[in-house]
């Protein structure tokens, strides 16, 4: 299980475009937001990566970058990305297994029915990968609002 203070496990897969990245060339000058969702297109992911398209600039003022993980493919997320204007890269993970090292693949209750799946979590990350606060089970309305507060605090702002 991840803990703050301890190093995230960095990562090499592929964004919408299908080009290579790894989290550590993603990582703003002082750190990045890694958030996962569910699936693309779906109403509460929708909100989510609006509220982070809708705060990026913010983020970036801070020194974050932000990075949206899914097991959606590359061309889902080109269509999620086009149809509502994100402006930051989402991420692949077909094979499920930046979920597992991250912890947040597991079983979860939906309308009565138990199956595997993406928990809704973030983590923010120093720019050395450095866990600095786990999001678990996150709901959606506040949550950019509470990172950007969580970034304040730490810059001492």
């Amino acid at each position: 299980m991840l803990e703050v203070g301890k190093k995230a496990p960095n990562f090499t897969s592929v964004n919408q475009n299908g080009e290579k990245v790894k989290l550590a060339d993603l990582t703003g000058k002082n750190g990045i937001v890694v958030y996962f969702y569910p699936r693309d297109m779906t109403p509460g992911c929708t909100t989510e990566a609006c509220d982070f398209r809708d705060n990026f600039a913010r983020l970036k003022k801070f020194g974050y970058n932000v990075v949206g993980i899914s097991k959606d493919n590359p061309k889902s997320h080109t269509k999620f990305i086009e149809k509502q204007e994100l402006n930051f890269d989402l991420i692949s993970d077909e094979s499920g297994e930046i979920c597992e090292a991250y912890g947040v693949w597991r079983e979860k209750v939906f309308m009565g029915r138990r199956g595997m799946g993406i928990v809704r979590s973030s983590f923010l990350l120093d720019s050395s990968l450095k866990i600095k606060k786990i999001y678990d089970s996150v709901k959606v309305k506040g949550h950019v609002e509470e990172i950007i507060k969580d970034i304040q605090e730490i810059q001492g702002k």
